[in-house]
């Protein structure tokens, strides 16, 4: 069994159980589990997927669905992969795109379910890479709404809230987005080195006139879709319960929520999803998406002309899908309610040798370094009667879904709601070690800068300085059983 050097002061107790059981080191900073823990191998809970390991990993319903269940998980399967055309269309039930939109559909950025990526090798752009545009609030109203959690931030007056790349004939897209790299070494405390490519943003070919002079660029990838109901059902407590936005205990850890206007709600709540928690709950990311990205009209957002703007009159008055047979939308309520089925049960892999010594090696590291100070392990989700599947599980998600100050290195200077120009959520990691087999690449962080794993480490910074400090002074090895734990969530 490995036992990792114990700095001799302020040590209470060293608890050794058998092999069978957990391994628990108590220091003063507090406790972290060195061997295998139950549950741990699935991550899910009982909605873990425990198929075959394929590029369809991150596909497969809750395993614990009831047999009439999985139809409407195919349905809204469905759905999801459709290819959405222009109105007028032979067929109702498809048309309504755009005129501006950024994909055709959900699947086209979520790669089978999974994580998108920025232009690679000779692509000159990518689907899966939106930009998010904003300004400073320009008046009262604007910064009464982000105050009171209604609006997340003010758009450019003529582009509105995201960059769109492609349009339906007979419009011109707003814009092209350019990318440049800056290559920025990085020396280990044990003499290796690598590279980092440090991306820098512009706009090219705007076709509706300039931007505002004080516009705001984010660049986001599309996320995975794993485990998004279980992340929804886990306790609002057990999330607000974590967050120390003074810093109290003086750890160097200051998370805090982003709390946001929830529609389905009706009240202030912790965001729990997009890059920065800007969106309460998945119902609300799927129709934000449909009008955002899609340019399609849902019951929360009927407009049907999407993120166009009072400055693009042809694309506001243009032919669109919103019809009598589909409650005088282009996604109505029952189309809605599928893809929201299909999109809170795509399950979570089960982990790949969790009981093997090195991966249990590289535990104790991910805890030693601090990366669990942030990307908290487990939680029991609460008890919710309309979703057994999701109810009371025992999940592994690695995450704290608060925010954090990530440093210079990864600001991108945009306000989303709370959220500063700094501060990004934790992502959760379970299923990051199938990305490549997935999506054949191995990308990541909010704007896929990181070429790898070890990458994305080295981009911490702020409040992850001093984990991302330790990761650097470990030795090749030690790194390398670390990152290996990681691969296996």
């Amino acid at each position: 069994m490995f036992v990792p050097d114990i700095e001799p002061l302020n040590i209470r107790a060293l608890l050794i159980i058998a092999a069978v059981s957990s391994v628990m080191l108590t220091v003063s900073q507090g406790s972290y589990v060195l061997g295998f823990e139950n549950g741990e191998d699935r991550p899910g809970g009982d909605t873990t997927n425990t198929r075959k390991i394929n590029s369809n990993s991150f596909s497969h319903s809750s395993a614990n669905l009831a047999f009439d269940q999985e139809l409407d998980f195919k349905v809204g399967n469905g759905f999801f992969r459709r290819v959405w055309v222009s109105a007028p269309a032979s067929t109702q039930a498809s048309d309504g795109l755009g005129p501006l939109f950024n994909s055709r559909g959900c699947q086209r950025c979520h790669v089978k379910d999974g994580r998108g990526h920025p232009p690679l090798g000779n692509e000159k752009k990518s689907e899966s890479l939106l930009l998010r545009l904003s300004i400073p609030p320009q008046t009262a109203e604007q910064n009464q709404l982000i105050a009171s959690g209604r609006l997340l931030a003010a758009p450019d007056p003529v582009y509105g809230h995201q960059l769109q790349g492609a349009s339906i004939q007979g419009f011109k897209t707003e814009g092209s987005l350019r990318i440049e790299h800056t290559p920025i070494p990085v020396s280990f405390k044990d003499g290796e080195e690598v590279i980092l490519m440090r991306p820098e943003y512009r706009i090219e070919d705007l076709a509706y006139g300039p931007l505002h002079p004080e516009i705001r660029l984010s660049p986001r990838v599309a996320p995975q879709m794993i485990g998004l109901g279980l992340l929804e059902a886990i306790d609002e407590q057990d999330i607000l319960s974590q967050a120390d936005p003074d810093d109290a205990d003086k750890d160097g850890i200051s998370g805090r929520p982003n709390m946001v206007w929830s529609r389905d709600m009706n009240r202030l709540t912790v965001g729990r999803f997009g890059l920065k928690a800007g969106v309460a709950t998945i119902n609300e990311q799927n129709q934000g998406a449909f009008l955002g990205d899609i340019g399609m009209s849902t019951p929360m957002f009927p407009d049907h002309a999407g993120d166009c703007t009072e400055a693009q009159q042809k694309c506001r008055t243009a032919l669109h899908g919103n019809s009598p047979q589909y409650e005088n939308l282009e996604i109505p309520a029952q189309i809605v309610d599928l893809v929201l089925f299909y999109t809170r049960n795509l399950a979570v892999p089960a982990r790949r040798n969790p009981k093997d010594s090195t991966i249990l090696e590289g535990k104790q590291y991910f805890h030693r370094v601090g990366c669990a100070a942030c990307h908290t392990p487990s939680y029991q989700t609460a008890a919710i009667s309309d979703r057994p599947e999701h109810s009371e599980q025992l999940i592994w998600p690695y995450t704290d879904l608060l925010l954090h100050d990530m440093g210079d290195g990864l600001a991108d200077g945009s306000e989303e709601g709370q959220a500063n120009g700094r501060e990004w959520r934790t992502p959760p990691l379970w299923g990051v070690g199938l990305t490549e087999v997935v999506n054949g690449h191995t990308r990541f962080l909010h704007d896929g800068r990181a070429r790898n794993l070890q990458e994305a480490i080295l981009w911490h910074g702020g409040e992850a300085e001093n984990a991302k400090t330790q990761y650097m002074e470990l030795s090749k090895l030690e790194r390398q059983k670390l990152l290996n734990f990681v691969n296996s969530l």
